[in-house]
């Protein structure tokens, strides 16, 4: 990391996925789902991998949202809910 570049100017990287649960409180467990490349037969592989995030803005179960990084606010939860894409019922 440069000198110029230090931790409070770094961009975090938004990240978009679907809301699977909301049953605690101001926070959602959200599935991103990622297509990697097998090594051997490069064919395309979906992964998919479960993030807790602080949600202020009301998201429910199916939800599409965009999380980003933050600091951590619990043991499990370093992630924030920035927008809601797009509505369950849509």
């Amino acid at each position: 990391m440069s000198e110029q570049q230090t931790e409070s100017t770094k961009k975090a990287r938004p990240l978009v996925g679907v809301v699977v649960s909301n049953k605690m409180q101001k926070t959602v467990t959200v599935l991103v789902e990622r297509q990697v490349r097998h090594g051997v037969y490069g064919k395309y592989i979906r992964r998919s991998t479960k993030f807790h995030a602080h949600d202020e803005l009301g998201a429910l179960e199916g939800d599409t949202v965009t999380i980003t990084s933050c600091r951590p606010i619990s043991k499990t939860k370093s992630y924030a809910v920035t927008e809601i894409v797009r509505r369950a019922g849509e």
